[in-house]
């Protein structure tokens, strides 16, 4: 399934000409999670085991953070080739997905890689993973939409 970014609102911007959201997915031994992210401040985590978060966009300083990922995944846009392929993340492997208005992007890498910086991919990881820390400390405080 591909999302429509205009049938969602979303358009090519000066600050985001090619891509207007990202999905990273995160494979472990017992599942997958999968954090998905537009342009506009949308922000939900899924998991396979069924838990989540949905909405956390509507915090102010999730979507700051999810901005901040968008932002990060269309500078590092030429480092994601474009695949259409919809695999799931093995266990210790992560999938970064660019959703361009062209079409999909995607790149599968270590997770210990992309998180000790031995990946030309690792600062969207991290930023990605700071979308992830503010989720999970307004879903902690009980403070929004789960």
């Amino acid at each position: 399934m591909r999302l429509d970014p205009e049938a969602v609102g979303l358009e090519p911007s000066h600050e985001l000409p090619r891509v207007f959201g990202v999905m990273m997915e995160t494979g472990y031994p017992e599942g997958w999670a999968t954090l998905g992210a537009l342009a506009d401040g949308t922000t939900s985590l899924y998991t396979s085991t069924g838990g989540g978060v949905i909405g956390g966009g509507e915090h102010e300083n999730v979507a700051a953070a999810t901005t901040q990922l968008v932002r990060a995944v269309e500078e590092a846009l030429d480092l994601i080739p474009p695949s259409p392929e919809q695999h799931l993340p093995a266990s210790g492997r992560v999938v970064i997905r660019a959703l361009t208005y062209q079409g999909p992007h995607a790149v599968d890498a270590l997770e210990d890689d992309l998180g000790h910086g031995r990946h030309p991919l690792s600062p969207v990881f991290h930023a990605a993973h700071e979308v992830i820390t503010r989720l999970r400390l307004i879903d902690e405080a009980g403070a929004g939409p789960t």
